[in-house]
């Protein structure tokens, strides 16, 4: 379930930086339009997002280190 919920989130903000690389063309540089702005900040959100739910997969053990070598 937690890394459904990680690849979730991976692929919004992928969604979200396409779509503000969209709108940086489109707007071409108009202060007027903040939906570049907005992309951001809606990203940064869901940076937050992604580093609190490995946090809590780390804490909780659902996430670990299953590298031969560690």
């Amino acid at each position: 379930m937690l890394k459904t919920l990680l690849i979730i989130v991976i692929i919004l903000i992928l969604v979200s930086l396409a779509s503000s690389l969209i709108f940086l063309f489109i707007d071409k540089g108009n202060p007027n339009k903040k939906r570049i702005l907005y992309g951001l900040g809606f990203r940064v959100s869901l940076g937050v997002i992604l580093v609190l739910l490995i946090a809590y997969g780390l804490y909780t053990g659902e996430l670990g280190n299953s590298a031969p070598w560690g």
